[in-house]
């Protein structure tokens, strides 16, 4: 495993011995190491779960709608009460994160109809088809993710569930339910308008039960942000990536002065002297806790960098977010308000 901090330079300005100890160390702990499933008991009237009912929210300015870095690639949220409709795989998510703030700061419920999208503004409702089936339902978008190529979409366990895509990754068309529906009431009528157009590929097979052996999924070309976009890609072969599958960590912008921080209650979870233990604890952070990678920033503070999380509204929020922190990476983040 890679160095990611320098005990020389972490140790004099970290003040808490347990910050110290997990941004001087170099061997990740906590129950975020290791593989997701499913919990040990799953209710079992998953099928007739309720649907997501869509109600205008406010879409919050910066906080989980500010352009973030997971893994060395720039993601912007789109701004506004926009149209999104895509092709592309959905996966879920479940006892790994369950219980864990969302980037919304909203605890993860596995067993509520939820998911989580790259750029989506924060919080939205949309509705995922599996063409599959021909099901659909309607989620809450609360959190970011998912993180794999060719990914569009990361549902609960439950949603998941009532889709029909517990087993693999598989091919889904997502379409985000505009403010202007939810008031009109549009998004309750049929299906018109629901498809997405796209035309299948020269010479490809017709979709069966059983499907053999393919090549790898190639992910698409980024589309740009915008007020519409649409992804079209090919079904994956297997349910999950390999774990050692090599980043390569793109350069980040330079850090940005600590007035510039968002009105709010902050986590920091760490100052080092050099830029560089700043960048490399915070690419650590993200590999163990995705659903806090869209809140992370490191500020400049006269001659110190500061990796801190946040804005969340309220202390209690960020003291929730705090608290597990402590149990995924034993750490103990500072809880800083800025006005």
């Amino acid at each position: 495993m890679r160095a990611w901090a320098r005990p020389w330079l972490c140790w004099p300005v970290i003040g808490l011995a347990a910050l110290t100890l997990v941004a001087c160390s170099s061997t990740p702990r906590g129950p975020a190491v290791g593989r997701d499933g499913p919990g040990t008991n799953p209710p079992s009237n998953l099928a007739g779960l309720p649907d997501a009912e869509p109600r205008i929210e406010a879409l919050r300015n910066g906080g989980p709608n500010k352009p973030y870095e997971v893994l060395g690639r720039w993601y912007t949220p789109l701004q506004g009460d926009v149209a999104l409709k895509e092709r592309g795989l959905a996966s879920w998510y479940g006892r790994k994160f369950h219980g864990r703030p969302t980037s919304t700061g909203e605890p993860y419920d596995m067993y509520a109809m939820t998911a989580a999208h790259k750029t989506m503004p924060l919080p939205s409702y949309a509705r995922v088809r599996n063409p599959a089936n021909g099901r659909e339902i309607v989620v809450r978008v609360n959190d970011r993710g998912p993180f794999h190529a060719g990914r569009v979409i990361d549902l609960s366990y439950a949603a998941a569930s009532k889709l029909g895509v517990l087993n693999t990754v598989a091919p889904v068309e997502v379409e985000r339910i505009t403010h202007d529906a939810i008031r009109t009431g549009a998004w309750r009528r049929g299906n018109e308008g629901r498809a997405l157009a796209a035309a299948p590929a020269a010479n490809a097979p017709e979709a069966t039960a059983r499907v053999a052996p393919s090549p790898p999924v190639v992910a698409p070309p980024e589309v740009p942000a915008g007020p519409m976009t649409s992804v079209v890609i090919a079904p994956a072969t297997s349910a999950e990536p390999p774990d050692d599958e090599p980043v390569v960590d793109a350069p980040r912008a330079a850090p940005r002065p600590i007035a510039q921080a968002a009105p709010g209650y902050w986590l920091q979870l760490g100052a080092f002297r050099e830029r560089d233990g700043a960048f490399d604890f915070q690419r650590k952070v993200e590999r163990e806790l995705d659903w806090l990678a869209p809140l992370l920033d490191v500020f400049i503070d006269r001659d110190l960098h500061r990796l801190q999380a946040g804005p969340y509204a309220s202390r209690s929020e960020a003291a929730g977010a705090a608290e597990r922190l402590r149990t995924a990476l034993q750490l103990v983040p500072v809880i800083v308000e800025r006005r």
